[in-house]
């Protein structure tokens, strides 16, 4: 049985990443500090035999005993609330905790497979966006301590693949969405869920002409798990290309849940990305993967998820006042 170690196990796509493996009957040896993540999204596995969890911050020294043979390392706040409300921690899983992993890739002989984000195009010059482009950044922006930490994971990971043939992958995620999101952390589909499922008003950031591109998390979970296994070490873009305005997604998820609410419209914040569409060329070449899940058909399940919280959940889950954070 092989074995993988998967951080930031306990959040959104480390999560379904634990799933998709111990499907696929592997060890998994789950590792978070949860200080956003939530062990509700892990309980089920706790039962099984080739499942295991260690409460630790991978910024440390990490430790795994016996063989190991392949990481994910998905370590990282992930929305603004979380990364401008813990920027050190932020900056230091994207460089310590990444360091501490590739070193242990290159002691284990393990395979290792990054996560990387479509923040580092910053706010983009070239559109859609393609993995040659090398992005438009602000490094001391309220939004550089995510996007500089994602960037210089990237260039000591490239490092360690050049310099000790260190066998290395990197996804740079676009836009993702379905179950196990946390309602309310400032990202724009259970942002606007959560508005719609309480009866408030969906805020929108700058005019609502900014795109974004939205993908399901199954699609973009196969997409890793190919690229994983592939033969390719530099970046691959995964991401649904299927671009839409903040405004028109606003509009159709009113729609969805059925409710009356209006659009009210607040200053955009700082360095918020205008444009946001991945080019998925290399993926397609490379791995034969794009994805399959319609905005439509992602959205539904998702809404369905979120529906089985109770009143009082969708009350009290860090419901605040976005205005100050990027709508991604």
């Amino acid at each position: 049985m092989k074995k993988i170690l998967i951080t930031g196990a306990a959040g959104f796509l480390g999560s379904h990443l634990c799933d998709r493996f111990i499907n696929e009957d592997f060890h998994v040896i789950a590792m978070d500090n949860l200080i956003t993540g939530d062990l509700n999204n892990i309980a089920h596995l706790f039962k099984l035999k080739n499942f295991e969890f260690y409460n630790h911050d991978v910024s440390k020294f990490v430790y795994v005993p016996g063989e190991l043979d392949y990481i994910l390392h998905f370590a990282s706040p992930a929305s603004p609330i979380d990364y401008l409300k813990i920027p050190i921690q932020t900056l230091k899983v994207g460089s310590l905790g990444t360091h501490n992993l590739l070193g242990l890739a290159k002691e284990k002989r393990a395979r290792i497979l990054v996560a990387s984000t479509s923040e580092v195009y910053g706010d983009p010059l070239v559109h859609p966006q393609n993995e040659d482009y090398f992005g438009n950044v602000n490094t001391i922006g309220p939004r550089g301590v995510y996007d500089e930490a994602k960037r210089f994971q990237e260039s000591i990971t490239m490092a360690y693949h050049t310099y000790h043939g260190l066998e290395t992958r990197i996804v740079r995620i676009f836009n993702t969405y379905g179950p196990r999101m946390r309602l309310n952390d400032g990202r724009v589909v259970p942002a606007f869920i959560g508005q719609s499922l309480r009866g408030e008003d969906l805020t929108v950031f700058g005019d609502g002409s900014q795109t974004r591109s939205f993908c399901y998390v199954d699609d973009l979970i196969e997409g890793i798990y190919k690229l994983l296994f592939s033969d390719y070490n530099y970046p691959v873009n995964l991401g649904n290309p299927d671009e839409i305005s903040i405004k028109q997604f606003a509009d159709e998820i009113i729609a969805l849940t059925g409710t009356k609410q209006k659009v009210i419209y607040k200053p955009l914040p700082k360095n918020d990305p205008l444009q946001r569409q991945p080019d998925i060329t290399r993926a397609k070449e490379i791995l034969d993967w794009e994805p399959k899940v319609s905005r439509a058909e992602g959205m539904q399940k998702t809404l369905d998820f979120f529906k089985t919280f109770t009143k009082e959940e969708l009350n009290k889950r860090e419901h605040k006042d976005f205005s100050s954070y990027s709508q991604v």
